[in-house]
């Protein structure tokens, strides 16, 4: 039977398009290189910019960042000039944060404040550079500041336009469209790369392409209305995930994800399901990595504490868990005649993403690219291919139970 959805209201997505730059109607502007410097005073971080650009600096607590917005920018630096770690900063991400807005993270060892914020112009043949230093401060120092009005941040003097925090609103349903509506949300995305494989590939990117795959493929059918949560290389919080997931009326939800081990031997797909006491060591750890991916693009979750409260309560509904454990049982079997599973492949963990209280949810984790074998295997096309059609024979067997029961 189908479960009857609680709508959530959604916030249009301000300014998502991005304004054209000027000089450039087509071309994003470019950060040209990137470097990181110290002095016993200070760490200065430094993006050399194609153009002047408005600017957004923050600083988060526990753990310690600073964040920068830009409008959507194209980092394509090599390897051998991404900036390394030094001074203060302790590692750097970067990638798209919303539509419009390109964000930067630098994860520092201790509290530190914003010592300067500025740019310099254009001279002796260098571009625009934006210049941020920071210093270190006492914990005590740091909430004093933050406790202030207005916080501790730094705007341009041209400032970005207001930062969209909700998703893009979905393309509005056919009001006869009776089909059943499967969500597809591809892990990760823009400033959160995820898992990182033996070759350098990046989760993001292969979910992305098996979310893609399976869209299609679900469309060709007839029978489904489809949806993904994103369908380019954009950060997403975990609850713009769900609030997507019930906003499009989904009767399903199935979040790609892969997986790396520090053993490079280990290797299998497996399906999780939503349990708040998770099913081994290993299925928390993951868990607990996963959730953190808000944490890790420089989201503010000091505000949560009372939506997942209300989340938890609404898990009451016991027919969405169960329909979700149905569906994940259906999955082990089909994905089992195509690719290698880890034992114990049906696993329970509290990821975040699954605690939907009326669409029924799973975590799909398609393999482990810390093993090489394994993640040239998840890369080819073949093996992509085999997988689709293992996901679409479940959510087909799923269905027809449901239409079954519905029947009887």
């Amino acid at each position: 039977m189908k479960i009857r959805l609680l709508l959530l209201a959604m916030v249009v997505l301000t300014g998502a398009a991005g304004a054209a730059m000027p000089g450039s109607a087509l071309a994003k502007p470019q950060v040209t290189a990137a470097r990181i410097g110290e002095t016993p005073e200070r760490t200065r971080f430094v993006l050399e910019l194609s153009e002047d650009l408005p600017y957004r600096v923050f600083t988060l607590p526990d753990p310690f960042r600073v964040v920068l917005d830009l409008p959507e920018v194209d980092w394509s630096l090599p390897g051998d000039r991404q900036p390394r770690a030094r001074g203060l900063i302790s590692d750097l991400r970067f990638g798209l944060f919303a539509p419009g807005t390109s964000r930067v993270v630098l994860d520092v060892k201790r509290p530190v404040h914003l010592q300067k914020v500025f740019v310099i112009p254009p001279r002796d043949g260098k571009p625009h550079r934006l210049v941020i230093d920071v210093e270190e401060v006492s914990r005590e120092r740091y909430f004093a500041a933050q406790s202030q009005e207005t916080g501790e941040a730094s705007v341009s003097d041209r400032p970005l336009k207001p930062l969209a925090e909700a998703v893009p609103p979905l393309p509005p349903v056919k009001p006869a469209d009776a089909r059943p509506t499967v969500v597809i949300d591809p892990g990760h995305g823009g400033v959160d790369p995820g898992a990182v494989g033996v070759s350098g590939s990046h989760e993001k990117n292969l979910t992305l392409d098996y979310g893609k795959a399976l869209k299609a493929a679900l469309e060709a059918t007839g029978r489904y209305r489809v949806v993904m949560t994103r369908e380019r290389d954009v950060f997403l919080k975990l609850r713009e995930r769900i609030r997507l997931a019930q906003e499009a009326e989904g009767e399903l939800f199935i979040s790609l994800h892969a997986n790396v081990h520090s053993s490079g031997k280990i290797r299998g797909a497996s399906i999780y399901t939503l349990s708040e006491t998770a099913s081994d060591k290993e299925a928390a750890a993951l868990a607990a990595a996963e959730n953190a991916a808000d944490v890790l693009a420089g989201v503010d979750l000091t505000d949560q504490t009372g939506d997942v409260r209300n989340i938890l309560i609404d898990l009451a509904q016991r027919e969405t868990m169960n329909l979700s454990k149905k569906f994940a049982n259906d999955l082990v079997r089909e994905v089992g005649r195509e690719a290698k599973l880890l034992r114990n492949t049906h696993r329970f963990a509290g990821f975040a993403v699954l605690k939907s209280p009326v669409v029924p949810s799973i975590l799909f984790e398609i393999g482990y690219m810390s093993n090489r074998q394994e993640e040239r295997l998840l890369r080819s096309k073949a093996h992509r291919d085999k997988i689709v059609a293992s996901i679409i024979r479940a959510i087909d067997d799923y269905f027809e139970k449901q239409k079954a029961a519905s029947r009887s």
